[in-house]
Order: structure tokens, then C-alpha cells, then sequence
């Protein structure tokens, strides 16, 4: 079973054959919406009802937990993890940003980039037009992820 939720690729398809071909040398905010990061993570504290399971009709009060925060999709709502109110949260839009500049002046060549996990995760991955020849004649080719 596979956990590629979104994704967006450029040249083969992919083994698992999922994902939007794209043209080469597109621009960051395509890829963003063709591998399905064209959303953000949002933040709320931790609520928990108590006594619901004690008072006979079923009504807890709700408290609060400020040590902890609730990550979830700005699209569907649907919750991606509990963290500690000290996280810093890295947005999907901060993953593709960091090829900006090498992609447009570096010469590196996004290849793919997608969502995992519903979310939990996301990744993207350029080639880096470097590569070397080793001995036998096999040739191993740079990228970044």
C-alpha cells in the first residue's frame, strides 16, 4: 500500500504511476498546486471535555491545555498531529521555497515533490545537474531532497 497522497512529477512516471505530469522549468506555484502543497498547517491548543464519562447526561466541562497544540489542514480541517506548544511548524509552501533560488538561477531541475501521509509529511526533490562517472562506467547523477 502506498502513502503518497499527492504528487507532481516531471519526465518517467513514477513505478507507482500516481502523481501530475508536469512540462520541465515550471514555476514554484505550479508545482505547489500540481503535488498538492497549495495549503498550510494551522494551529490550536489542546481542548479535552472532563466528567463527561462521570455525569449521567453526558456533559463535561471543557478545559484547556496550553502545553500542547493540534495541527491540522487549512483545506479539510482533517488534524495532522499533537505537538508541544514549542514546535515550529514548516509549511509545505517553505519546502518548495527553498528551490527558488536554485532552481531559477542554480540550474537545478525540479523532479518531483508531493504530499505523504494525508499530510503528515511532504517532500521535493531536484536534480542538481552534477554527476560523476565511477569506475565500470556507471554513471551517479546529484540531487537534493
Amino acid at each position: 500500500m502506498h502513502l503518497v497522497q499527492t504528487m507532481a512529477y516531471v519526465g518517467q512516471e513514477p513505478w507507482h504511476g500516481l502523481g501530475n505530469r508536469l512540462a520541465p522549468n515550471q514555476p514554484l506555484e505550479v508545482w505547489a498546486k500540481a503535488a498538492g502543497m497549495d495549503w498550510s498547517i494551522e494551529e490550536a491548543e489542546v481542548r479535552f471535555v472532563a466528567g463527561s464519562a462521570v455525569n449521567r447526561a453526558g456533559l463535561g466541562s471543557i478545559h484547556a491545555f496550553p502545553e500542547q497544540k493540534v495541527l491540522y489542514r487549512s483545506d479539510t480541517r482533517a488534524p495532522l498531529s499533537v505537538v508541544s506548544s514549542r514546535y515550529q511548524v514548516v509549511q509545505p509552501a517553505e519546502i518548495l521555497e527553498f528551490y527558488r533560488d536554485l532552481t531559477e538561477v542554480g540550474g537545478y531541475e525540479l523532479e518531483t515533490a508531493g504530499v505523504l501521509k494525508e499530510g503528515r509529511k511532504f517532500w521535493a526533490l531536484a536534480k542538481t545537474g552534477q554527476s560523476a562517472t565511477l569506475k565500470g562506467r556507471d554513471e551517479v547523477n546529484g540531487y537534493i531532497l
